[in-house]
């Protein structure tokens, strides 16, 4: 059985397995918000059992990833994925809409991204 370091070029792996622990961790995080009449003790369990994989998932991708990506790099690449992630899910999953002032937000913090991973 070929292992999750072959499956995927050393470059890709990372940036998949971010993505998918950032699904994870947005519902641990923002998911009980939909269902604000359960108990919190009940949120606060459910959220600790999903947020066990994502980091089953974002420690060996931080792992993995720091094989060909700087710690800068990898903790910068988290933090757009995470707005990507949670922009997805405000919308599809919360119904609540992203308006023009997020939406410049984020673009800023993508143009800090871009200085992270290029030299000058």
């Amino acid at each position: 059985m070929p292992s999750l370091t072959s499956l995927l070029p050393p470059q890709i792996l990372p940036i998949v397995m971010l993505v998918a622990s950032n699904v994870f961790m947005t519902f641990a995080w923002y998911g009980h918000l939909k269902h604000k009449s359960s108990p919190l003790l009940i949120a606060i369990v459910a959220s600790w059992g999903i947020a066990f994989f994502e980091y089953c998932l974002a420690v060996p991708a931080n792992r993995f990833g720091s094989e060909v990506y700087s710690t800068a790099q990898l903790k910068t690449m988290q933090e757009v994925i995470t707005l990507l992630v949670f922009a997805g899910f405000s919308v599809l999953y919360l119904k609540e809409p992203l308006g023009w002032n997020h939406l410049v937000g984020f673009a800023f913090i993508a143009g800090g991204a871009f200085f992270i991973f290029h030299k000058f």
